[in-house]
């Protein structure tokens, strides 16, 4: 259709030009005492040549006259091309590993006029990983000065920084700054909590921050077990204790966590420091029975209530399951030496050492010898005793 089209304008346009060839009229152009006569088509023919040349010559001016903000625009364009290019460049040496060209690169990409916050960042962050603080904190005031809506990038960068420098509650004040500003705590922003809060020692916090992570399926449940035992471990383990904070803490904790050995060791720890061994004595037996340990019976024989006869018939019912267990020895042992059957508690610590040799056998034995007068016996065990000790 196209062809068609041009095939009938030139068709049109040669008419024009046969008919235009025996046109008879003429132009007369007067200015006394000049007279110039010109045919007709030699003059239409003129006056489209003086048009198309003007209108050349309007075009040229124009790009002339524009040419200092094309030329300005070009240079622009290839030194943000550059930019980019460098830009690139300090995101792959960054991930490589090589932090020292990442720096360079995003340096030469902010001299380049690339305006994008990775930039500094980047440049912050290769700095951190060189031991560079005093570059990394100023290409972090760039950042917070010469990008727009780039501060979640870099107060999680910061964020970071100050955890790596063990700076828990500095790092907390990063993240606070970040809620508001009106931004949504995402994943990444919760773990860094949940390592600050650690750091602090805010285990309440760190108890929290775990289940928050937990509802968004990220983190591995191994792993959130692991936190939450810790978390209770250090809240038992706090020097700010009363009695009654004590036992209010113990309620509070989860079932499935009371019968873990370590857990339930720690609490009856803290609460014969509150001397209070009928608490201690009740948590021992309810997490042995659940869940027998060698180590936590132990502690059972430094549980003395006013009913210590009570306690040897349970350990002694336990002995008859854990025949071969050093510890419930060592703690049958230590009950029967604060009784003062002296007989017995020589029988249980001497079987005690003869399946695994303690320093608190020996010592226990040392007492023993004592009460009976024999003091060279009781220097000679409290020599292996230290023996022990000392090769340890």
């Amino acid at each position: 259709m196209k062809f068609l089209i041009w095939l009938l304008a030139l068709f049109a346009a040669a008419v024009a030009l046969t008919l235009a060839a025996h046109n008879p009229g003429y132009v007369q152009l007067v200015y006394p005492p000049y007279r110039v006569e010109l045919s007709l088509t030699l003059f239409v023919l003129s006056l489209l040549g003086l048009f198309v040349f003007g209108y050349l010559a309007i075009r040229l001016l124009l790009a002339a006259l524009r040419l200092p903000a094309y030329v300005r625009a070009f240079r622009e364009e290839r030194a943000q091309s550059k930019g980019r290019a460098a830009m690139m460049e300090a995101l792959t040496a960054f991930f490589e590993g090589r932090y020292a060209a990442a720096e360079t690169a995003a340096v030469r990409a902010m001299q380049l006029g690339e305006k994008s916050g990775l930039n500094p960042i980047v440049a912050a962050r290769a700095a951190h990983e060189l031991r560079e603080f005093d570059k990394r904190d100023a290409y972090l005031a760039d950042a917070e000065n010469k990008t727009v809506g780039e501060a979640t990038m870099r107060l999680m960068a910061k964020t970071e920084f100050q955890l790596d420098q063990k700076q828990p509650q500095s790092a907390l004040s990063s993240l606070k700054e970040l809620s508001e500003a009106g931004k949504r705590k995402h994943v990444g922003a919760l773990t860094l909590e949940l390592k600050a809060q650690q750091q602090a020692g805010n285990w309440d916090a760190v108890l929290d921050v775990t289940g928050q992570l937990e509802k968004r399926n990220a983190i591995d449940d191994t792993l959130a077990i692991q936190l939450r035992q810790r978390a209770w471990l250090e809240k038992l383990r706090s020097q700010d204790h009363t009695a009654e904070s004590l036992r209010a803490l113990w309620k509070s904790i989860p079932t499935e966590f009371k019968r873990r050995p370590n857990i339930a060791a720690s609490a009856a720890q803290s609460f014969l420091k509150m001397h209070d061994p009928v608490a201690a004595s009740k948590l021992l037996v309810e997490s042995l029975n659940t869940q027998w340990d060698s180590d936590l019976v132990t502690l059972y024989g430094d549980c003395h209530t006013d009913d210590v006869t009570a306690q040897i018939n349970q350990a002694e019912r336990w002995l008859k399951t854990q025949t071969d267990d050093a510890g419930l020895l060592l703690a049958l042992g230590k009950l029967c030496l604060h009784q003062k059957l002296w007989g017995k508690a020589q029988s249980y610590l001497d079987a005690s050492i003869s399946l695994r040799p303690s320093q608190a056998a020996y010592n226990s034995l040392g007492k023993l010898a004592e009460k009976l007068g024999k003091k060279e016996d009781a220097f000679n065990y409290y020599h292996l005793a230290m023996e022990l000790e000392e090769g340890k």
